[in-house]
């Protein structure tokens, strides 16, 4: 079992910046890759951004130069920085970690906001 926790989402004005942090704990060890997911309102969920154990990074391509997806081994987080926020930006962002065993698990989600 792996536990994500999300944190560092919230309110902010179009043009700014926020960097989302997910925490894994559990059986970390069996955990491949992490990325970012997100949903807006009516809307399905999207991938945002992945990155392997060993660094490998992808993106959606509609966000390449804004968002940059970066990982701490050692502390078992996943980091996802996003600038020159837009109100189309605004979503719950969810954190996703898939085990060598292609398990997914997901985190509780976190509100980012943007507004005009």
């Amino acid at each position: 079992q792996v536990r994500l926790v999300e944190s560092g989402g919230g309110l902010v004005q179009a043009g700014g910046s926020l960097r989302l942090s997910c925490a894994a704990s559990g059986n970390i060890h069996s955990v491949n890759a992490m990325g970012w997911y997100r949903q807006a309102p009516g809307k399905q969920r999207d991938v945002v951004a992945t990155i392997t154990r060993g660094g490998t990074t992808n993106y959606a391509d509609s966000l390449k130069g804004r968002f940059t997806i970066s990982r701490d081994n050692a502390k078992n987080t996943v980091y996802l920085e996003m600038n020159s926020l837009k109100s189309e930006d605004t979503a719950v962002y969810y954190c996703n970690a898939e085990t060598y065993w292609n398990r997914e698990y997901w985190g509780q989600g976190t509100q980012v906001t943007v507004s005009l």
